[in-house]
């Protein structure tokens, strides 16, 4: 039966129409293949869709407002929730009325999660201080892990979270909305086809008008607006898509330097964190510029990229090419296709060891080892007013 919302339900909706949107319409909407991520001989031998058993994956956390995204995505392939992590139990009832979740699915701690579900791989949705947390408590048992961005709260955390993966064999992803965007590996092949010349520079924007003003959750915006528990304000928040999308356009280097200049042009409304951060890094032939912001009048991802005899403009719906002074042209876009069209499909399909991991993957944990020095390092630059050199 269809439930008439009353008012109370509306910043309940509010934040999480925001904050699932754009993530559920990329991944019913786009789908296009990296081949070289394919393992063939496993990807001939792949068991159909129909028989093959899904990957049982736990939730830790429920205060990302990300979370929506994966509860309200019904039945995805090769894919199956067995278990929920949240100590608010007032937060995981809301939740499971929401999305009519079975009480069993429900529990108050990780480890109790883990013991009584016994998932093969958590999705970490708490807040980005806690992933270390996650990390410690499923490498030793063999669980796979994926956190969303970022990667973690700074470097050391990182490296702790880098060194329990590998000990323990298991994979360490991080999922951004923008990798699953079909319009990146398109501008990567125009790049590595010579369309517009060697790399000169990349401008990567991501941003809106603030958490807050577009209605995230209150324990959303708890951790978020959190120096300690987010790492920073919008230069974590946004600033890491442009961290992780210039690596991967760089083919996983470290830029030679990093400078950042962040400011806080709403303090009034976060008293504790950057709103507004641009971050300049350089490599030996090119430069790249990260802006993040949570004071832009709309949403926006999207990345320019410029070469020696072209640019590229690409975002979540479009790529278009301009050569020299020529005008520019719409360029189509092949469809991403399973199991690199969403983060569920690819996270059991890792899972499954059907596809590798390649170290300069978007979701890779070497990848985003690198994000995160670009990060820390811009953090460094701001509060010192230095250029920090990475070389």
């Amino acid at each position: 039966m269809k439930k008439t919302l009353s008012e109370s339900d509306a910043p309940e909706i509010q934040s999480r129409r925001a904050f699932s949107s754009t993530l559920v319409h990329s991944l019913l909407a786009l789908r296009l293949i990296d081949a070289a991520r394919v393992i063939p001989a496993a990807a001939a031998t792949r068991p159909s869709a129909s028989t093959e058993e899904p990957v049982r994956v736990g939730i830790a956390g429920l205060t990302h407002d990300h979370v929506h995204g994966i509860l309200q995505t019904v039945n995805p392939s090769g894919f199956k929730l067995v278990g929920i992590a949240e100590s608010n139990r007032e937060l995981a009832q809301r939740y499971r009325q929401q999305y009519h979740l079975d009480q069993t699915l429900l529990h108050t701690s990780l480890d109790e999660m883990l013991k009584r579900a016994k998932p093969e791989a958590v999705w970490v949705f708490n807040s980005t201080a806690e992933h270390l947390e996650v990390v410690e408590k499923c490498a030793p048992r063999g669980v796979h892990v994926m956190v969303e961005k970022p990667l973690a709260v700074n470097v050391e955390h990182a490296r702790k979270m880098q060194a329990l993966a590998e000990k323990h064999g298991i994979h360490l992803l991080t999922n951004y909305e923008t990798t699953w965007y079909a319009s990146h590996y398109e501008a990567k092949r125009l790049i590595e086809t010579g369309s517009i010349g060697e790399l000169r520079k990349l401008v990567v924007h991501d941003g809106h008008s603030g958490p807050k003003e577009i209605g995230c959750s209150q324990e959303f915006l708890e951790w978020l607006t959190d120096p300690v528990k987010n790492g920073g304000g919008a230069l974590m928040d946004f600033g890491c898509y442009g961290a992780n999308l210039l690596t991967w356009f760089m083919k996983g280097g470290a830029p030679d330097s990093v400078t950042a200049i962040t400011q806080q042009l709403k303090p009034s409304v976060y008293p504790k964190v950057d709103d507004e951060a641009t971050i300049i890094v350089t490599y030996p032939k090119a430069q790249g510029i990260i802006q993040a912001s949570w004071n832009w009048p709309y949403g926006r991802k999207d990345i320019e990229i410029y070469g020696a005899t072209g640019a590229i403009r690409a975002d979540r719906e479009s790529l278009t090419l301009r050569k020299g002074e020529e005008a520019a042209q719409t360029i189509p876009m092949r469809k991403l296709t399973p199991p690199d069209d969403s983060p569920f499909t690819y996270l059991a399909a890792v899972v499954r060891g059907t596809i590798k991991v390649a170290p300069v993957d978007l979701s890779a944990l070497g990848l985003n080892m690198t994000a995160m020095r670009i990060l820390e390092a811009a953090k460094d630059s701001a509060r010192s007013g230095k250029t920090v050199l990475l070389s």
